[in-house]
């Protein structure tokens, strides 16, 4: 992860920090947000005047099938016209087999009355853990220097240590957990926080105290891993360091 702020990207992309934003709350894979914005892209060539009460028809219409509400989902969202938002809300509470669908086409539609209402655009901020609020969820993995893992103490030392370093930056800690030897996070950071740099200090004022933490992390906003994930990554990687250490003493040798 690089040291700049998603904020700072932002501003970086706009020619100047955007004044409105619209983050996705709920936690919802990335490829059905690949998959949602890929087709809205059609929807809006297409414009925005439909017959929303015959659009409302289509969505509770049981014979309509899961490809077509998809559609029709996407056009009431864009349409940007209160009716269509109070559908979009109406399916969501009753369909679970669209709901992540359903949550992004009302996030969608939210944001695009709001920007005509107010005339003024908003960015659309969008993760597959989502956010509260203005911040955004993030995944941590944290790596014990022992095999052994973390003693009570350095539980303690760690949870602490990160719940200070996350809160003093306006964020929140929502869980930790500590399943072998690594400990695994799931926090709320603000959009002009270097994330990097947070985990960073809390780390070597960890380490001040024993060292017990390796120096290297995992951060995303992607998704939370399984363990089972973890462990494999953490598997694979020992075998690309055991290879490059191989290669550097046959070369030795040569």
């Amino acid at each position: 992860m690089s040291d700049e702020s998603i904020f700072g990207k932002l501003s970086e992309l706009f020619d100047k920090v955007p004044k409105k934003f619209s983050i996705l709350q709920e936690q919802i894979d990335v490829a059905t947000q690949m998959e949602y914005f890929e087709a809205s892209k059609s929807i809006k060539e297409k414009g925005k005047n439909i017959d929303i009460n015959e659009y409302k028809t289509k969505l509770f219409t049981a014979e309509t099938n899961i490809d077509e509400k998809k559609e029709v989902l996407l056009h009431l969202a864009y349409c940007q016209e209160v009716e269509a938002y109070r559908a979009i809300e109406k399916f969501l509470k009753s369909e679970t087999e669209l709901k992540e669908w359903a949550t992004i086409a009302l996030q969608e539609s939210r944001m695009l009355i709001e920007s005509n209402l107010l005339d003024e655009s908003q960015v659309f901020i969008s993760t597959g853990l989502g956010g509260k609020n203005l911040n955004l969820r993030y995944f941590i993995v944290l790596l014990s220097s022992s095999e052994s893992g973390f003693s009570e103490s350095q539980k303690k030392i760690i949870k602490s240590e990160f719940e200070y370093a996350i809160n003093n930056n306006e964020g929140e800690v929502e869980k930790i957990e500590f399943p072998e030897n690594f400990a695994t996070l799931v926090a709320l950071f603000p959009l002009d926080s270097d994330v990097h740099i947070v985990l960073k200090s809390a780390l070597l004022e960890c380490n001040q105290l024993g060292n017990f933490l390796q120096n290297n992390f995992l951060v995303t906003n992607v998704k939370v891993f399984s363990n089972d994930e973890i462990r494999e990554m953490l598997k694979n990687r020992d075998e690309e360091m055991d290879n490059e250490i191989e290669t550097e003493i046959d070369e030795t040798e040569d």
